[in-house]
């Protein structure tokens, strides 16, 4: 009788404990590229931020591959869903869907926890180009076959460039590197590429120091921090828009309380002077922030490349 007292006792004790404050212990923060990336950089710059509102330190863990598949499959399958693993990843996850056979459904097994912003790209072409503006290329492709360089097949500087070349009606040849510098510093410099798409602040500071020609921006309008380069839209091209964006997932099974907390700290850094000094700094432009609006804004991402798809303007990657 007193040894069931006593277990009656200890279990009541512990219905009348309060849940575990989140977080308990360190976050990993995964990020799905390698190192010295914008998707690290940011990451990276985010964590400490983010540490000093969670109350426990926030470990950035990469895990590169698959054009950030690996990662996104690695909090999606084998992450403890607790809330203690975080994706930080960039728009490539909402064409994966399309483009890749993946063995995880990233609208089922991720959830979205915030949105950071997106930053367009600058079309760019090599110093000694004899093309000087965007009518320029335009005219140069539908005389030629023109070639640009990407940081890899599903990648940003594809995609994005693709999604241009249907826009515009012509035809470009794709030529993929192991990663966006190789292309850059290899062959769009030396004049051995045609053209490239490289994201706003770094591709501003090549034309801004004489290392490539800056044609026009991505974006549906002039970026503040570069407005002395045109967009593409304003260019010919009234509909185009593209950006690559970034934002935080967590598991799908996480409880709702470990999401709201991650939101929270997100939000918190995305507010700091730090991390809106170097979003200012890379052109990026606002997204849905909260998780309920970045889930349907890359939602409708992922739905915009299965029309491309469908449409026969992008075909899946092979393996």
């Amino acid at each position: 009788m007193i040894a069931r007292r006593a277990l009656l006792a200890a279990a009541g004790a512990v219905l009348a404990a309060p849940a575990l404050a989140f977080p308990d212990r360190p976050v990993t923060m995964i990020i799905p590229y390698g190192a010295g990336g914008s998707n690290d950089v940011l990451g990276r710059a985010m964590a400490p931020e983010m540490a000093a509102f969670l109350g426990q330190p926030v470990v950035v863990e990469n895990r590169p591959g698959a054009g950030g598949n690996i990662g996104a499959a690695f909090v999606a399958q084998q992450a403890r869903p607790d809330g203690h693993t975080l994706l930080f990843t960039a728009s490539g996850l909402a064409s994966s869907v399309s483009l890749s056979q993946l063995a995880f459904d990233p609208v089922r097994d991720l959830a979205p926890v915030a949105g950071v912003g997106a930053i367009p790209s600058v079309l760019v072409v090599p110093p000694n180009s004899p093309i000087r503006s965007f009518q320029e290329f335009l005219a140069a492709a539908r005389r030629g076959n023109l070639n640009y360089g990407s940081s890899g097949p599903g990648t940003g500087t594809h995609l994005g460039m693709e999604l241009l070349a249907a826009e515009a009606g012509i035809q470009l040849t794709h030529v993929p590197y192991r990663g966006g510098s190789a292309a850059i510093y290899t062959d769009l410099i030396a004049g051995r590429l045609d053209a490239m798409l490289d994201i706003l602040g770094a591709g501003a500071a090549r034309a801004r120091q004489g290392q490539a020609r800056a044609l026009g921006v991505t974006s549906a309008e002039r970026v503040a921090e570069f407005g002395d380069i045109p967009t593409v839209a304003e260019q010919g091209l009234p509909r185009f828009a593209f950006a690559t964006w970034f934002g935080f997932f967590a598991h799908a099974g996480t409880p709702p309380a470990a999401l709201a907390r991650l939101e929270q700290a997100a939000a918190r850094a995305i507010a700091t002077p730090a991390i809106q000094q170097r979003l200012r700094e890379g052109g990026a432009i606002p997204i849905p922030a909260d998780a309920a609006g970045f889930g349907a804004y890359f939602r409708e991402d992922v739905e915009r490349w299965a029309a491309l798809l469908r449409a026969g303007r992008i075909q899946r990657l092979t393996e």
